[in-house]
């Protein structure tokens, strides 16, 4: 069983970017949820990405008024998975449910995950059901995370995403990985323990416009496959060997024609054959080149993100409170401008 399973206390992590007019209904509902929830005290951690509406004088306001909101800016904006990693940086209660701030994450669905935190699960999955986005994306999102399970060298949960729970322990492991192309929800399985999945309805976003773009939507798939899988480089390799084996066959085959048949060679399939091979040679190098820049990128050693600004109150006296020692590790190293209030 685990520690604290009768009553726990939640820290809830929340990445926004540009989410002004979901902000105040956000804060409402999950605030709400909270204060149903015996145990605690409880705390919600809210990351702005670096946006560029009034989502962080909002979120400012809101700290001042409330003790349980510790609200980060960061310097720019550097991407949804890294936003909710700096969150996981800032909590403390133990168990972490990750959820999107657009409210497609529906905040009523946390006493279902802390249920099955209860009986003894460390992490707590949802599986999205009734998805509300358009056909052709639905199609996109089941092919991939078919995709993607295949391929993987762990047995990934099907469309599930990032909105769950997990324990104390699981967080405290993920905050070790020092991967800078992070895919949480394919980390969150990779840590183990003990997971169970939850079909939560998806709802559609409350007001705004998706931040995640086509080409975004493209990067997080490519940081899921090349995180969890070395499939492509080994596909590399059985298709060049099979190349090898089949150019020797048609060597074979042509010196056959030559010194017995006496046949007129053919002009068609030798260029045929060339672009061919030379499409599918650059086609994986170009994958070879995703693991070397991802190799590349790991080598420089740079932090994940930077912290412009972190606004909490002071002295609340609470284990849900971040202590000052495990703020003082993450200041230093990212230089963050700490405001007690």
């Amino acid at each position: 069983m685990n520690e604290l399973t009768e009553q726990p206390s939640i820290s809830v992590a929340i990445p926004v970017y540009n989410e002004e007019a979901v902000m105040p209904e956000l804060l409402r509902r999950t605030c709400a949820v909270l204060d149903e929830i015996p145990g605690g005290p409880h705390q919600i951690v809210l990351v702005d990405d670096g946006s560029s509406d009034r989502t962080w004088e909002l979120l400012e306001k809101a700290a001042e008024k409330d003790p349980r909101l510790v609200v980060i800016t960061l310097s720019r904006n550097f991407g949804h998975q890294t936003a909710l990693g700096a969150a996981l940086d800032y909590v403390s209660g133990d168990v972490t449910v990750l959820m999107d701030g657009d409210l497609q994450d529906p905040p009523e669905a946390i006493p279902v995950l802390v249920d099955a935190y209860r009986q003894g699960y460390d992490v707590v999955y949802v599986q999205r059901v009734n998805r509300k986005e358009a056909w052709w994306l639905r199609a996109c999102y089941y092919l991939f995370y078919r995709l993607l399970t295949a391929l993987s060298s762990i047995q990934l949960p099907l469309d599930a995403g990032d909105f769950g729970l997990m324990s104390r322990r699981v967080v405290q492991e993920i905050r070790r990985m020092p991967e800078h192309h992070r895919y949480l929800r394919g980390m969150r399985t990779w840590v183990g323990f003990r997971q169970i999945g939850v079909p939560i309805e998806r709802a559609a976003r409350r007001a705004g416009r998706t931040k995640y773009s086509p080409l975004r939507l493209l990067k997080l798939a490519s940081d899921g496959i090349f995180a969890f899988s070395i499939v492509p480089l080994r596909a590399a390799a059985i298709f060049g060997a099979t190349a090898t084996g089949l150019s020797v066959l048609y060597a074979i085959y042509s010196l056959y024609v030559k010194f017995w048949l006496h046949a007129p060679q053919g002009f068609t399939a030798l260029v045929l054959a060339i672009t061919f091979l030379s499409g599918v040679n650059l086609f994986f190098l170009g994958i070879i080149g995703e693991y070397v820049g991802r190799v590349y990128e790991e080598a420089k050693g740079r932090p994940h993100y930077v912290v412009r600004k972190v606004v909490r109150q002071r002295g609340l006296g609470s284990r849900a409170a971040t202590p000052r020692t495990e703020i003082a590790e993450v200041l230093e190293r990212t230089g963050t401008d700490y405001d007690w209030k």
